[in-house]
């Protein structure tokens, strides 16, 4: 009895420290807030259900990680999801009178959204989380050469899209490191 007590107060203390970073990054794989919560509510229902099994309550984040990607990435194959959404008006085009760096953000924002899941995702958690590329893998369920992989591939779509978009000359100027790590 109190070791069910205390898992409970340990997994309430880890959602209280962790949640806010666990949305960040679901939010970045799927793009949506309400996705991206409901992903996250799934994986915290998954860790809760594991947490008796952790052998270290400190390796919980990484389960957790895991189990946000591997559920997107079955969310998307199941759902067909093609990144699309109604909204009550259609967006506006760019303006890039007042702020060049946040038109920036936003083109490769759009940019990013349009990669297939398994690319973003590995972009997201290996620039933007700051993962290794073995803590990538590991939360991919994938090889680390997978890993490299994905993100080359998925860096060069970025640098396609963005050549279509702002023009070649433009495009070079992103630095798309720096902009996938900007929080």
């Amino acid at each position: 009895m109190r070791r069910q007590q205390r898992d409970r107060a340990e997994f309430a203390e880890f959602v209280a420290a962790r949640s806010s970073a666990l949305h960040r990054a679901a939010y970045l794989m799927v793009g949506d807030v309400g996705l991206a919560q409901d992903l996250v509510q799934e994986a915290l229902t998954k860790t809760y259900v594991a947490w008796p099994r952790l052998r270290d309550p400190r390796n919980a984040e990484a389960y957790t990680r895991r189990a946000i990607t591997t559920t997107a990435i079955s969310w998307f194959r199941r759902k067909g999801w093609n990144n699309e959404r109604a909204t009550e008006r259609l967006p506006e085009e760019p303006v890039g009178d007042h702020s060049g760096q946040v038109d920036q953000r936003h083109v490769l924002w759009s940019a990013l959204q349009e990669l297939p899941v398994r690319q973003r995702t590995a972009i997201v958690l290996r620039y933007y989380e700051d993962l290794t590329e073995a803590q990538t893998a590991a939360a991919m369920d994938c090889a680390v050469g997978t890993v490299k992989s994905q993100v080359s591939a998925g860096f060069a779509k970025l640098r396609d899209r963005l050549a279509e978009q702002v023009g070649d000359d433009a495009a070079r100027t992103f630095d798309l490191q720096t902009q996938a790590v900007t929080r």
